[in-house]
């Protein structure tokens, strides 16, 4: 089959394309890790969020260095070594010598921050001398946010200082810039080359991120809220509820209705409730039948809203 592009075009529209879609992918996991953290005290949570963020912010940089510097006839050898860094600093630089990018100074104290923990914090738990002092990935991200929006945050186990939305929103809002900044360099070299890296496949993680521009679970937790609005007090279909009906519901009693709301709309962090259905599924005499029950429901190729010849 004949190949209707050049190596070099099917590098930057398609590779690079992938690539776009994996850092988009990397920043949403990582702000999705930081939205399911309550609060500061657990080292590896803060790690997830920054490992995330680092390397999203950092794959970003290397394809708007790439759109802006690489030509025909440039060293790919050289090129492709050029590239093999984890500075985000370094790298923001290297973008900023071809465009101007419009960012604040907590957003070049967040890429300083990221920097060193992605070229030595993360590597820190693997020193011995790492139990002579704090966690360094939290205790800088802790930093960061406190210098940031003037606060102090605890991390007592006691008394922990809650990851409120207030922070869950800068966080977004900064990583966002940066988002923000660095896809619109993408976008004007891809019509400046005339080819496609920026498109991204809709209803990805990617595209909230880039195309979207939403960078917290705000929206998200209405629709699901709305849903369960709407399931609990609207008439269910009756061929839905007669299959319900088919069996019983567990007796749920150990906590209020808002604490199993939470955590079904929060579903990361449902364990307690899960130890409170397994311990009523030891009183149920055949729990592969209640599975086979379960299935059908909430999968969307089932559907149990049809009408009757009668109707």
């Amino acid at each position: 089959m004949k190949m209707d592009f050049t190596p070099t075009e099917f590098w930057k529209n398609f590779r690079l394309g992938t690539e776009l879609s994996i850092s988009g992918n990397f920043i949403y996991n990582g702000l999705y890790s930081f939205e399911l953290m309550s609060h500061f005290y657990y080292e590896d949570e803060a790690f997830e969020f920054l490992y995330n963020i680092s390397v999203g912010l950092e794959r970003l940089q290397k394809i708007c260095i790439v759109l802006l510097e690489h030509k025909d006839d440039t060293n790919q050898e050289e090129f492709e070594e050029s590239l093999i860094s984890h500075n985000l600093d370094d790298l923001n630089t290297r973008i900023e010598k071809h465009k101007k990018i419009n960012l604040g100074k907590n957003h070049k104290k967040l890429l300083s921050l990221l920097t060193k923990f992605y070229k030595s914090s993360r590597y820190e738990m693997y020193q011995m001398q790492s139990v002579y002092r704090p966690n360094q990935s939290k205790l800088q991200l802790i930093k960061f946010l406190e210098e940031s929006l003037d606060i102090e945050i605890s991390v007592e186990m006691i008394g922990c200082t809650p990851n409120d939305e207030r922070i869950k929103k800068y966080v977004g809002k900064t990583i966002g810039k940066f988002c923000k900044e660095y896809y619109k360099i993408v976008k004007d070299e891809c019509y400046r080359l005339r080819i496609f890296t920026y498109e991204i496949p809709y209803e990805s993680k990617a595209f909230k991120i880039f195309m979207s521009e939403k960078y917290d679970f705000s929206e998200e937790k209405i629709v699901q809220k709305e849903i369960l609005k709407y399931l609990i007090q609207s008439e269910l279909p009756i061929n839905f509820k007669e299959y319900l009906q088919e069996q019983p519901p567990l007796e749920l009693e150990m906590y209020d209705t808002n604490y199993y709301l939470n955590r079904l709309i929060s579903f990361h962090k449902e364990y307690s409730i899960k130890g409170e259905i397994e311990e009523l599924y030891t009183d149920l005499e055949n729990v592969k039948e209640r599975f086979e029950h379960l299935k059908p429901i909430g999968n969307s190729d089932i559907s149990f809203e049809y009408y009757d010849e009668e109707e």
